[in-house]
């Protein structure tokens, strides 16, 4: 069973039952501790509204079982600390802000934040929720810690898949290959010019004594940092673009890019602090917006490249090699990779919703009509799909589903640690139960007996 952290859990306990108050309020106490952490009954209660919000079944989930599992928790964030696992504040804050931001824009005001949770001021609010996200960033990167370290050979897996009794083999779902063509619309030169002049217009606002802080928020269109005034923090490392990290580490602390351009659009950046071989940074972003007149461009040269296809003037894998926009699958022969398998297959019943909409009706080799798409960003394109391969439902065969094997062994291994790991910590840790748990038949031995 997979339960929602504490810091989600009163997200979910804000948004869902912010009106709902208790007749009764029963006294709150410390039910556990480990190590450096307490619990409290109340700290059960919030898991389980937070599971309820989430549309889960609590009627067969026990205290005991929750109070488990926030001992998992604060074992994992009091053995983070003992590892010089780091945290920082900002990290922290971040995300904090961009929770509070999410709960005001649900009632209205911080006010009704605050007094929802019964403190006294912002401040207090601040502190006790600062508090919460800490541990539980403290307790994934714990989690992460033990796992990373856990590799598994060709040997194990195959051991591993002889151990399983023929009887309880598991059985894949029906797999395909799917491969696409993607035509983008070209964006015009005035279209270009017009964004990057915005861009300058922002920077000497900034340049002039405005916000860029403000500016980002009204003006950027990146969704994983407008909200939070463009921020990010970055060392040479971080997955960014190439350009972007270019400029971001040629600038000098308080100076302003020009605008540049990435494959997501035009930026500029504003360097706050350089910290070593780390920058904190602030970004805008804006794409330049695409004509009806271009999108219907690239619908027409869609359909003279599937024309071309489907005459067996050349193929499907070739004429994605020569014609298609999308650099990540253009060299493949326009074929898809699945990022949670880390191969060219996907299981028909896990594939994205959309994905699956767009192939459930054609046959292997089979050329899709034209299809309107857009991006995570919401770029439009225009894109044709086949299936190359079609797997039928089966039972697991150690040659052709290794990588899924594979999957499974390592998963075992790592749960195995994990269990190994934790019944050694908790002999090295101060943990104390309250009389009120003692009889909970707990997974792990938590009592010490």
């Amino acid at each position: 069973m997979k339960f929602t952290s504490r810091a989600t859990a009163l997200f979910l306990l804000f948004t869902t039952v912010l009106f709902a108050q208790p007749k009764k309020e029963k006294v709150d106490g410390v039910i556990g501790v480990v190590g450096d952490y307490v619990i409290l009954d109340s700290d059960v209660d919030l898991e389980f509204i937070g599971l309820k919000a989430q549309g889960i079944d609590i009627k067969n989930i026990s205290r005991c079982e929750l109070f488990g599992k926030l001992l998992e928790d604060k074992l994992y964030a009091h053995q983070a600390i003992q590892d010089s696992i780091v945290v920082t504040d900002q990290e922290v804050n971040d995300y904090m802000n961009q929770q509070i931001d999410a709960m005001v824009e649900q009632v209205g005001s911080l006010e009704k934040v605050v007094s929802f949770y019964k403190k006294k001021d912002e401040e207090d609010f601040r502190n006790y929720f600062f508090d919460i996200i800490k541990m539980n960033k403290l307790t994934s990167q714990m989690q992460k810690k033990i796992v990373d370290e856990i590799e598994i050979t060709p040997e194990e897996v195959r051991n591993f898949f002889k151990d399983i009794p023929e009887d309880e083999i598991p059985v894949f779902g029906a797999e395909v290959e799917v491969a696409q063509i993607v035509k983008k619309p070209k964006i015009s030169e005035e279209e270009k010019q017009r964004t990057i002049d915005k861009l300058k217009q922002i920077r000497q606002e900034v340049l002039d004594g405005g916000s860029f802080f403000t500016k980002a928020v009204l003006f950027s269109q990146d969704p994983g940092s407008s909200s939070n005034g463009g921020y990010y923090k970055m060392n040479r490392k971080t997955p960014f673009v190439k350009e972007f990290k270019d400029v971001a580490f040629s600038l000098a602390e308080g100076e302003i890019s020009e605008p540049f351009e990435t494959e997501f659009g035009y930026h500029i950046i504003m360097i706050d602090k350089i910290r070593g071989q780390e920058v904190e940074l602030r970004h805008i972003l804006i794409a330049p917006k695409v004509t009806p007149e271009a999108l219907q461009e690239a619908k027409e040269e869609i359909e003279k490249i599937r024309a071309k296809i489907e005459s067996g003037e050349i193929s499907f894998a070739d004429a994605a090699k020569a014609t298609s926009d999308e650099k990540e699958t253009r060299n493949n022969g326009g074929v898809l990779f699945n990022p949670r398998t880390m191969e060219s297959k996907f299981e028909l019943t896990k594939m994205d919703p959309a994905l699956y909409n767009q192939i459930v009706d054609l046959k292997v080799g089979e050329l899709s009509q034209p299809i309107l798409d857009q991006d995570e960003r919401g770029n439009k394109f225009y894109k044709i799909v086949t299936i190359n391969t079609k797997l039928p439902e089966h039972k697991a065969d150690f040659a052709s589903d290794y990588l899924k094997i594979k999957e499974l062994a390592l998963r075992d291994k790592q749960i195995k640690a994990i269990a190994k790991w934790t019944e050694e910590k908790i002999g090295e840790t101060y943990i104390k139960i309250d009389k009120e748990y003692q009889d909970c038949e707990f997974t792990n031995n938590w009592l010490k007996k």
